[in-house]
């Protein structure tokens, strides 16, 4: 005959047929002791009826399985039995063990427990605690369930309430007696304790009847069976886990959305202490009964658990992985600091003052917990960010969301930096940074390519630059700044090495960006003057506010951007004298003497002038006199190269039209705002050579003309007296103390006067002036 017992295994229940007593078979017992460190571990065996029945035992501890479905029994006895208390994996634990080995064998295994019990590791108490765990849910079942109950004679008993008094479980009606139970708790079995969470109440009774059974043990009255004193401390071992347990699952709701009274952690913080009080250290005998539970460091597992599970479940709502958009990666680390604000805000707030009055340091564990899980969090993102963005993500929330002092929104809050180790490791830091500054040359890169392309579609469109407080604007120095400024800022948020290798970066791409931008505009057929004035302006504008802003770190800039400066220039006067060029072939002719050639050149002149205007003034100033020296320079290689020659009143004439010319050349710079005045007087002292009457006064010209220029030569002397056309002896003389003042001329050069003043040099003769001036050498020799 069969009846089914249900089985409690984890959290599942299944019925299994037993063979019952009242049929005379045999009962298989698969119970194993759940407290590993009693060491018995009795297998299956078959015990006969008639064994049973001669087999005189105690009464054994724990809960009667009963069955719901047959009337109560009113009285019980020892020959009757009790169902022993065991955890859900043991389903047959209410049919008794009538057999028990040999008294000899069961001394020597207790006391093998005894020496291994003060060896124990916190791993064993570990497995004692998850396999009592499935036992202890039967203590807190509803009454509608019941409990299972077999009998010898196949009655059964409805479930009552189960109350320990000498360790044995039994009906408070007919086995327990009001002196074995603290007044408080009169009535309550200790499950039922447990589970109302009067957990102080339930460790007094535990504590109590932890006293009693050592003492009984003591007193030699397990000697007869040893094994019912094993079932009775294993019944006060699971009680004690199931407080344990019931420790943990206060830590876990702490922080639940429904939250926790603060009543109940005052009392999880009394029972640790009372336990620590309890059970301060290892006995000496190494009963492991009153070993140290370490339920302190249990709580602090419980609150490192908690905050690793509400971390995980920070980002449960996202359906993207990181490596899909810094979108979601945004989002994530987002919630991932809200949950954890709001947390530790609760914790400061509420947790914190329930826990103060028991000494808890409740703000410091849970911060450290927290702060190990979130940097577990942001270990595992780390693995799977790509891209620049990403990365950047993961360095700015480490070092300025997370690292705030408002990360909390309070500055009593605030997190304990200096106890606390780094968020992430120095090496995953390291590579963060070393993977985010690849990546950024790269983006770097292509965001100076990507302006590029926005100045070659403006000039694609013709697009005249615009005119911003009177200067030519180009948008290019703006868009330069913005990339470096935004991406230097950046980084100088996360740290001081990643700024200066972002400015590393940023100086390198623009030092190579330079030249490429200068030859795709000045291939381009945009090149005009207020593109040039514009690129002037924007190349100046870098130098000047780059170096300013970024001093000591940007100084390899400053060459190339002069250097473009310089060409823009350059190709801006190129474009005057290419408009210029042949109106200074109307010079120097018979028909010149009479005309006024030198207006159309002035006019080109003074509508250049205007563009330079919107140009950097300082940059305005110098191409200005750069301009007045080519004018000069030009009139006078037309001078000393005439396409006719003069004879008589017409070199006089001619001597005149230049004084006129070089007056309204220096009258028309002077208005325009040229300072270089060093050019007016080379024009008029040639113009008076050729026109002297007066021979001895042509020497006192020469010193002049030499003295104010110091870099003329000889042949530009040869040319000039060979327009004057004087006698043999006179050029001599007059040749002779021309080269002891340039003698003295090079000099002065040599020693570094007068260096920046250079305007003969680059007069060039023509081969037939070359060759006149050696004949009049010839005859001067």
């Amino acid at each position: 005959m069969l009846c089914n017992v249900r089985r409690t295994d984890g959290d599942s229940e299944r019925a299994l047929p037993l063979p019952c007593p009242a049929a005379g078979g045999g009962v298989e017992d698969k119970t194993r002791g759940s407290c590993p460190q009693i060491g018995l571990h009795p297998g299956p065996r078959t015990v006969s009826p008639a064994t049973k029945m001669l087999s005189p035992r105690t009464v054994t501890p724990g809960p009667e399985l009963q069955s719901p479905k047959e009337p109560e029994l009113k009285t019980q006895t020892p020959a009757q039995g009790t169902g022993q208390i065991s955890s859900g994996k043991e389903p047959n634990a209410h049919h008794e063990d009538t057999t028990r080995p040999g008294l000899d064998t069961l001394k020597r295994a207790f006391s093998w427990a005894s020496q291994k019990a003060s060896q124990a590791s916190k791993e064993d108490q570990g497995r004692l605690r998850r396999s009592s765990r499935s036992l202890f849910r039967s203590f807190r079942r509803t009454p509608d369930e019941g409990l299972a109950a077999g009998h010898s004679q196949g009655a059964a008993m409805a479930e009552e309430p189960c109350v320990f008094t000498d360790g044995v479980s039994q009906h408070a009606s007919t086995r327990v007696g009001p002196g074995d139970l603290e007044p408080e708790a009169e009535g309550k079995s200790v499950a039922d304790l447990i589970t109302e969470r009067q957990l102080l109440a339930a460790f007094e009774q535990l504590r109590y009847l932890e006293t009693k059974l050592v003492a009984e043990k003591a007193s030699r009255t397990f000697e007869q069976d040893p094994t019912a004193f094993a079932r009775r401390a294993m019944d006060v071992c699971l009680h004690y886990d199931g407080l344990a347990a019931e420790i943990g699952a206060i830590v876990r709701e702490t922080l639940g959305p429904e939250g926790i009274d603060q009543a109940a952690l005052v009392e999880v913080a009394r029972l640790v202490r009372a336990e620590e009080e309890a059970h301060p250290e290892l006995p000496a005998d190494g009963d492991f009964l009153r070993t140290p539970r370490h339920w302190r460091q249990h709580w602090e597992d419980a609150v490192r658990r908690s905050a690793q599970e509400r971390v995980q479940r920070s980002d449960a709502g996202l359906t993207s992985e990181p490596d899909k958009g810094a979108s979601d990666l945004a989002q994530l680390l987002a919630e991932l600091g809200g949950l954890v604000r709001r947390d530790l805000q609760k914790v400061r707030l509420v947790v914190q003052p329930a826990y103060a009055a028991a000494g808890f340091p409740a703000w410091e564990t849970y911060l450290r917990a927290f702060h190990s899980a979130v940097a577990q969090r942001l270990q595992e993102l780390a693995q799977a960010a790509r891209g620049c963005e990403q990365l950047y993500l993961l360095l700015d929330w480490a070092a300025n969301v997370y690292g705030s002092p408002d990360f909390l929104g309070a500055p009593d809050l605030a997190l304990l930096t200096e106890p606390l180790p780094p968020l992430l490791a120095p090496d995953v830091w390291a590579r963060l940074e070393s993977d985010y500054t690849s990546f950024l040359e790269t983006k770097i890169a292509s965001c100076f390519e990507g302006i590029l392309q926005l100045e070659q579609n403006r000039w694609a469109a013709g697009e005249a630059p615009e005119v911003l407080q009177g200067l030519y604007h180009a948008s290019l120095s703006i868009d330069v700044h913005m990339l470096v400024a935004e991406h230097v800022k950046a980084a100088g948020a996360i740290s001081a090495e990643l700024e200066a290798t972002t400015l590393r970066i940023c100086a390198r791409a623009l030092r190579l960006f330079l030249p490429r931008f200068e030859k795709s505009f000045l291939e381009s057929e945009a090149v005009s003057e207020p593109h040039l004035g514009a690129y002037i302006n924007a190349c100046e504008e870098l130098r000047t506010s780059l170096l300013a802003r970024f001093p000591g770190t940007l100084e390899e800039l400053e060459k190339p951007l002069v250097s473009a400066t310089c060409n823009f220039q350059k190709h801006l006067l190129q474009g005057l004298q290419h408009d210029v060029q042949p109106l200074f072939g109307a010079l120097s002719t018979k028909s010149w003497l009479t005309q006024d050639t030198l207006h159309p050149i002035m006019d080109k002149v003074v509508a250049f002038a205007h563009h330079l205007k919107h140009v950097t003034p300082t940059l305005a100033k110098e191409t200005l006199q750069e301009v007045h020296r080519y004018i000069v320079r030009e009139y006078l290689a037309q001078a000393l190269r005439p396409r006719e020659r003069f004879r008589g009143v017409e070199r006089v004439n001619g001597s005149q039209k230049m004084n006129l010319d070089a007056q309204a050349i220096s009258d028309t710079f002077q208005g325009l705002g040229s300072e270089a005045t060093w050019l007016n007087q080379a024009i008029p002292c040639v113009a008076e050579i050729l026109g002297e009457s007066y021979k001895d006064d042509i020497q006192r010209h020469l010193e002049t003309l030499i003295q104010s220029y110091p870099d003329i030569r000889q042949n530009h002397i040869l040319a000039i007296l060979a327009l004057r056309r004087l006698r043999r002896r006179r050029n001599q003389s007059l040749l002779q103390h021309a080269q002891d003042l340039l003698r003295a001329a090079a000099e002065a050069v040599g020693s570094g006067t007068a260096q920046d003043r250079v305007l003969f040099a680059e007069i060039e003769l023509s081969t037939f002036r070359i060759q006149l001036i050696t004949c009049i050498q010839g005859s001067l020799a």
